[in-house]
């Protein structure tokens, strides 16, 4: 596994992307409600993470054998039946799967979710059979299990990859402590045989669908490390997008609400790949994923029943990549193209500041400007469904180009847990189609 230090480098250094605040709105875009499919039960996405291929070196690259990986998930939304997506989209070769369970937590242990509930431990299967084989390049589904799932439930799911599956496909910013231990684990009611315990990383897990009635689909979050979480607490699930999913089954007890599917990637950029470095000697690394227009079809469009895009990209082109305000708005531009030629609504975030962040070079009064350029262009094109001004929420009204140091994690880019309230707060319900 990779060392803390290294994890801590992304954590701060691969910079975000989803800033927004919602004072500007345009239409309210396509009804969500025009889809309502009276009692039939459909299938609706809960939970679903980006992945990405494994990095150079560390243990996404050598990979995982004869291991059990134990991972932490947080669901949105809930229903009596689901069914789990795992992917093997980046591997370099097919990768077989032993065996996969899932459960809930045993609240009664403080492990940070590696004990669970005996009681509730159900075998997935896959086409029939316990065990199956993800193909080079391919996803695979789960057959759906009767499991009564609750909105806003953790569900733990281990997997078992019983020989070398090579480099991984996985997700490498979960702010979630997951687990890795030798040999089949998937019964294991306790962790005492998870010996590794990053705070990182789903490994070859994509999305978590639950079966539901009056489903009004999914909100998708394509974002960067400011969706991610980077900057809130690990394990207690305060990424705007989390807390949006809380605000929403808040505010609706008494009807169906859109889960909310965050597939943001810290360090993701719109017109550039993640291994190109960056400014103030970043790196780049495979984590960050590949340029987020050609992330469309796997992130957004294959997620299941998605209606609503919220796209908050952008800030990660400023800083490391020095690009100008017409290269982000027309990858903006082309996002909202794709994403409404799909029948889908189309909300933007603006860019929110990052003043004091990282090493000389990193933030200029140059590329403040070009910040502020693609937040007027958000602002006044009208082009999009709606616009999340996450600037304006997150701003420093006597230092617009800083944080608001009440929703300043330390690193002057990142919110922070009031921070990502203050922006799920911000998000107007309507614009959601509620």
């Amino acid at each position: 596994m990779a060392t803390p230090k290294r994890w801590h480098v992304i954590a701060s250094a691969a910079a975000l992307l989803v800033a927004g605040t919602p004072a500007v709105v345009a239409s309210a875009g396509p009804d969500s409600t025009s889809g309502a499919r009276g009692d039939r039960a459909v299938w609706a996405g809960s939970w679903a993470a980006a992945v990405t291929r494994g990095n150079a070196t560390g243990l996404t690259n050598t990979g995982l054998n004869n291991q059990s990986v134990r991972m932490v998930v947080h669901t949105s939304v809930g229903g009596p039946r689901l069914r789990v997506r795992l992917s093997n989209i980046y591997g370099e070769q097919a990768v077989q799967v032993g065996r996969a369970t899932i459960a809930r937590p045993n609240t009664a242990t403080a492990d940070d979710h590696s004990d669970i509930d005996p009681a509730s431990l159900r075998e997935l299967r896959f086409n029939g059979a316990a065990s199956a084989t993800m193909n080079r390049g391919a996803e695979l589904l789960s057959d759906p299990i009767d499991f009564p799932v609750g909105d806003q439930q953790d569900l733990v799911l281990t997997v078992h990859f019983p020989t070398p599956t090579g480099p991984v496909t996985f997700h490498g910013q979960s702010r979630q402590t997951n687990f890795i231990g030798a040999t089949d684990l998937t019964s294991a009611a306790d962790g005492a045989g998870f010996t590794i315990r990053p705070n990182c990383c789903w490994f070859f897990l994509s999305g978590i669908d639950v079966q539901r009635r009056h489903s009004p689909g999914s909100v998708v979050v394509l974002g960067d490390s400011i969706g991610d979480g980077n900057g809130s607490t690990v394990n207690a699930n305060k990424r705007w997008p989390d807390l949006l999913a809380d605000r929403l089954i808040d505010a609706r007890p008494d009807v169906r609400t859109p889960g909310v599917l965050n597939l943001s990637l810290a360090g993701n950029r719109l017109n550039h790949e993640g291994p190109e470095p960056g400014a103030g000697g970043f790196p780049g690394y495979h984590e960050l994923g590949p340029n987020a227009v050609s992330r469309l079809d796997e992130d957004v469009f294959a997620q299941t029943d998605a209606r609503t895009v919220v796209t908050h990209l952008g800030i990660n082109d400023i800083w490391m990549s020095g690009d100008s305000a017409e290269q982000i708005i027309a990858a903006l531009r082309q996002i909202n193209q794709q994403v409404k030629a799909r029948g889908l609504r189309s909300l933007v975030a603006t860019l929110t500041p990052y003043e004091g962040h990282g090493n000389p070079g990193v933030w200029t009064p140059e590329k403040e400007a070009t910040r502020q350029a693609v937040n007027a262009y958000l602002r006044g094109s009208g082009e999009f469904d709606g616009l999340l001004d996450f600037d304006r929420v997150l701003r420093d009204p006597a230092q617009p180009s800083r944080l608001l140091p009440a929703y300043d994690s330390g690193d002057h880019i990142h919110p922070n847990d009031a921070g990502n309230q203050a922006m799920a707060d911000a998000v107007p319900l309507r614009l959601l189609g509620l």
